[in-house]
């Protein structure tokens, strides 16, 4: 099991209607999520920014989020997102969220 943590600002504007999305996200979406191996997803909030946590529990990370960015009810769902997110600047290329590095985990 991976755990991934990940942060992206969030637009002071859209932060109701962003929370709202969540609050109700869509079921088809929650399937994917769960079709492609995360479990344990968490969105939390502060100051304008968010900050995920989840854990992927397959063998092939990569597919998977092409799996996931293939699906076109997630696309939707994106299109809905991310004009309520702000990427970090120093983000590394590509990145949307910005990819943390774990420094400690405890059970």
């Amino acid at each position: 099991m991976k755990r991934i943590g990940q942060l992206i600002g969030l637009r002071p504007e859209k932060a109701e209607y962003y929370k709202k999305l969540h609050a109700d996200a869509w079921p088809g979406v929650l399937d994917m999520i769960r079709a492609c191996n995360i479990r344990n997803y968490s969105i939390f909030h502060r100051d304008g920014q968010l900050f995920a946590y989840f854990e992927y529990v397959g063998d092939d990370f990569d597919a998977d989020m092409a799996k996931m960015a293939a699906d076109p009810l997630t696309q939707e769902w994106w299109a809905e997102c991310k004009p309520c997110q702000e990427p970090l600047p120093g983000r590394a290329p590509g990145e949307w969220w910005s990819d943390m590095e774990e420094v400690f985990h405890t059970d």
